[in-house]
């Protein structure tokens, strides 16, 4: 006699529990076969529910990852642990079973194959049970909505960058690459998919860039000038219209270095003698060679003067420092002539040094500042 008095529907043998009790680890709801004995229960039970197959689609450009409606970037140099996370949101495990642990060896068939051997234990029912299913996983080589976009040239804004009455020099070319290329990084490792340059070409007049998106390219704009000093303007051109009929616009943001640069030897022509130029960031900043004097231009003068480009701080040539004649003159040999000249002495002069460096141009002789001497100097 069974101690419930019940007997199970399918086999006839005496149940050896209440059914009227919930076991432990049930959902605490009566289950259809919570009338079955342990023997016919088992008979039909599965620990887990698995899929017969699962697909990972993985983009054969980038290595992102598509989940949910979206690409990932994972950073993964193999699939493997993919492949693992796939088949363990994929698996069902039963709702009763208490204590549930798994594992998985993974075991590579092909390229784009990967069978997971999976072996769950559990409780149920009291009863330890175990069971092992076999995963395919199969690896979808595809192209993500970025790589599509950067293959077919897609692009929303340029970034130009010139110079005011001039030509970049590579230097400055260079860093306005690097400091693109540094922003978007940036955003990518925030999770941007959409942070990318499409295209970067070298111009006779400068650099041109085509950015993904526009705020993009308003930030590599702002970045440019933040650092190489100049201006930036923008301007949109209507080219097409989106499915919803909003209106889409390409925005090209113009860069404008400054008309000098940092180390240039300039004379604006107003009586006090030439500059060398130290800072461009705002307006221009720099020290007189003839006084040591800082010198600061108008922002009346559209941040940089009309001035005569006398050279640069790296044509300067150590020479001689003959005599000091008084608080305003020094005598000096010309690097070229030998002879002796005298010139300003400026603020900035050591007078116990033995040399000095100078510029000569075709308005004479000028002691040049050492490297850090002068205040802003780059």
């Amino acid at each position: 006699m069974s101690r419930s008095g019940e007997f199970c529907p399918r086999c006839g043998d005496p149940i050896e529990r209440d059914p009227e009790v919930s076991l432990p680890g049930s959902s605490g709801q009566r289950d259809p076969d919570h009338v079955l004995c342990d023997a016919c229960y088992f008979e039909d039970f599965d620990l887990v529910d698995a899929p017969d197959r699962v697909q990972v689609r993985v983009c054969a450009q980038c290595g992102a990852v598509h989940r949910g409606n979206r690409w990932v970037d994972v950073g993964a140099e193999d699939y493997t642990d993919v492949a693992v996370e796939a088949v363990s949101e994929a698996l069902g495990v039963h709702v009763d079973a208490e204590s549930v642990s798994w594992q998985v060896a993974p075991e590579e068939v092909d390229e784009t194959t990967i069978r997971m051997h999976c072996q769950f234990s559990g409780v149920i029912r009291e009863t330890p049970v175990t069971e092992e299913v076999v995963v395919p996983v199969k690896i979808s080589r595809e192209t993500c909505n970025r790589c599509g976009k950067i293959a077919g040239g897609s692009f929303a804004s340029v970034v130009q960058v010139r110079a005011d009455e001039r030509t970049p020099t590579g230097d400055e070319i260079e860093r306005a690459r690097e400091i693109a290329e540094s922003y978007v990084a940036a955003r990518e490792e925030t999770g941007d998919r959409n942070a990318f340059i499409t295209e970067v070409s070298e111009v006779d007049d400068g650099l041109n860039m085509k950015i993904s998106t526009n705020q993009l390219g308003q930030g590599i704009a702002k970045r440019i000038v933040d650092e190489l000093g100049g201006t930036y303007a923008d301007s949109e051109r209507l080219i097409s219209e989106d499915s919803d009929g909003n209106e889409l616009y390409r925005v090209t943001y113009a860069v404008r270095l400054p008309r000098y640069r940092p180390g240039e030897v300039i004379d604006p022509e107003d009586g006090d003698g030439p500059v060398l130029v130290t800072s461009v960031q705002g307006n221009l900043k720099g020290t007189r060679l003839a006084s040591g004097d800082r010198y600061e231009a108008s922002f009346a003068d559209e941040d940089a003067p009309d001035a005569r480009r006398l050279g640069e701080r790296t044509d300067g040539t150590e020479t001689t420092l003959v005599a000091i004649e008084d608080e305003h003159a020094v005598q000096v040999l010309d690097p070229e002539t030998y002879e002796t000249k005298s010139v300003p002495r400026p603020a900035f002069l050591d007078p116990d040094v033995e040399t000095v460096p100078v510029l000569k141009s075709r308005s004479g002789l000028h002691l040049l500042p050492d490297r850090g001497n002068s205040e802003d100097d780059e």
